[in-house]
């Protein structure tokens, strides 16, 4: 059966999944309620006269949205609808992002606050996590610091010990959201004098002790995004979460829970955008005809919605794979870092895109798409750079290209489930044993469609490089190596997307204009390859050779066209 593609976009006014619970269907739809009731006025003027969120992160107290989405099964008491479930993690995750990602912030910092203290052997500091979220608090990450950004091998956070067992701490926390309001907060650090991961602690502070402040907020912005100094904090034994190695994990491991959640952040941000922007330009009138009446804005369109769409399928099937992963499966740690790099820079094409369309209407101060203008691009950056995902994801791509195995197929994953191994994923080492399953599978089945079978040709010839010369990539320089890692990245996403869209159904005609943005994506990323300095004579003519021309079909795109028109008026947020 075909998928009705306008069904994949978040709607407010009509949102009723029944893949959840009820009290997870009460919790989001009370969450929506709470917004809609506000406005769109009180929006927008408390963005631009960056008005802290308390009313918000009162109301999350108030209806223990966090503690009964964010407490796992073991620490909730028997509760019996607290679980951490990914799914309706990341539904949460898109409705604040469609309002705005200074509300889906605190909720995404807690996420990482909260990773430490979920993997953590120390029952006492889970339990007290545990009882502060149940009364309404929020977590902060204490990991990065001003002078070495996330590099933890660097930290500056330095804890010398008192003579009586514990540890007194010192030093300064940067970029550290919710650092004014956070009562749970996972610190990381190391001891004086100890040398490499032996060294690494990761302790729990009270943000209320007198040795525990907070310098300053260090961004302009509605966001508070924190300094914090600890001045001779005492550490007991009964706030350590992880020492050695095992700090060192949990900090990487958080990241992998965590950050994953930037990719629905970003859905939610360019759907209300989407809305906004076809809902304007259907119904702007220049030189006598509507604006949608340009072809070139009708194409823009067209792609923009695309693209989401792409980004719906790909996340929501990276979904299945966390919640289905185990020791011994772990490809969800690929597809994580392609969502932090890929899905988060397709939400700055997005929103370029209808940017680009509504013009000056972009700026205007009542609107959402001049908020989501300004807030996606920090998307990307939320989680090191591009290229730190990017050098990541390369090191799956052998295994990935070349050595396929025969694994079991990873079901759709809506069931209402403790995704328990996620706070015990092990060490953070081993990545280039990760193997995964025949990518050209997915490919192979939707051969019919005319840009995935010529995407196809691409994808093939990349592995077959690849093949020719599995060293090539690892001893060339970063920039080089980085080209290469965003043509693997387009097909580990595509091919993603075909698994998702043989789940759902979804219109032939969709995708073939997915994948046509597809053929262009590669095509732009030979051709970048093929104009750096440390390229090959072999990397260069391959380069040349990959270029393809999609195959286009006015009539397909114009028959998407009519699903982007269809949703003008769909949906206005409350004035």
């Amino acid at each position: 059966m075909t998928q009705v593609t306008g069904t994949l976009l978040f709607d407010p006014i009509r949102f009723a999944p029944d893949r959840f619970d009820q009290e997870t269907i009460r919790l989001l739809r009370a969450t929506i309620d709470w917004f809609e009731s506000r406005g769109k006025r009180r929006l927008v003027s408390d963005y631009h006269a960056k008005i802290f969120y308390s009313d918000f992160l009162a109301f999350a107290a108030k209806e223990k949205l966090f503690a009964t989405l964010l407490t796992p099964a073991a620490d909730a008491d028997r509760h019996p609808d607290k679980r951490w479930d990914t799914s309706r993690v990341a539904m949460l995750s898109e409705i604040l992002g469609f309002y705005g990602l200074n509300y889906w912030y605190p909720w995404q910092v807690t996420v990482l606050g909260l990773g430490p203290v979920w993997q953590s052997g120390n029952s006492a500091a889970r339990r007290r996590a545990a009882e502060l979220l149940d009364e309404g608090a929020v977590a902060a990450f204490g990991l990065s610091e001003r002078s070495h950004g996330a590099d933890i091998y660097s930290t500056d956070m330095v804890l010398t010990p008192d003579g009586s067992g514990g540890y007194t701490a010192s030093g300064s926390k940067y970029y550290i959201g919710n650092g004014n309001c956070a009562r749970i907060v996972s610190v990381f650090g190391r001891i004086a004098g100890v040398e490499g991961q032996d060294g690494y602690v990761f302790f729990l502070a009270d943000s209320e002790h007198p040795r525990f402040s907070v310098v300053k907020n260090i961004v302009p912005s509605q966001m508070y995004v924190a300094e914090f100094a600890l001045d001779g904090y005492p550490v007991g034994r009964a706030d350590i979460l992880h020492t050695g190695a095992d700090a060192f994990s949990a900090a990487l491991n958080t990241v992998n829970i965590g950050k994953f959640n930037l990719c629905f952040g970003g859905i939610g941000l360019c759907t209300h955008a989407l809305y906004e922007a076809i809902t304007h330009a259907h119904n702007r009138i220049l030189f006598g005809s509507p604006v949608t009446n340009f072809a070139h804005v009708r194409r823009e369109f067209v792609d923009a919605y695309s693209r989401l769409i792409a980004m719906r399928l790909f996340s929501d099937r990276a979904v299945d794979y966390f919640r289905s992963a185990t020791p011994d499966d772990r490809r969800y740690l690929l597809f994580n870092p392609v969502t932090k790099m890929k899905v988060t820079t397709e939400a700055q094409r997005v929103i370029a895109l209808l940017s680009d369309i509504v013009a000056a209407k972009g700026f205007e101060n009542d609107a959402f798409l001049p908020i989501a203008k300004v807030d996606v691009d920090g998307l990307p950056k939320l989680e090191g750079t591009v290229a730190v995902n990017l050098a990541l994801i390369l090191k799956f791509m052998p295994a990935y290209l070349l050595d396929p195995r025969d694994l079991p197929p990873v079901p759709t994953r809506d069931d209402a489930a403790d995704d328990e191994f996620l706070f015990r994923q092990g060490a953070a080492a081993g990545l280039g044993k990760v193997r995964f399953h025949d990518w050209r599978s997915a490919y192979r089945a939707r051969a019919d469609v005319l840009n995935v079978a010529v995407f196809t040709e691409q994808a093939e010839s990349l592995a077959a490089l690849i093949a020719a010369d599995p060293d090539g990539v690892k001893g060339s320089d970063m920039d080089l190596q980085l080209a290469v890692g965003e043509l693997f990245t387009l097909v580990v996403y595509g091919g993603l997307v075909l698994e998702q869209s043989q789940i759902i159904g979804l219109d032939a005609d969709v995708l073939d204009q997915i994948f046509e943005t597809l053929v262009r994506d590669f095509s732009a990323g030979a051709t970048d390859l093929l104009g750096k300095a440390a390229a090959s004579d072999t990397q260069a003519d391959w380069a040349t050779a990959a270029i393809r021309r999609p195959a286009v079909d006015p009539a397909r795109a114009d028959r998407v066209w009519q699903q982007v028109a269809a949703l003008s008026g769909a949906y206005e947020m409350t004035p």
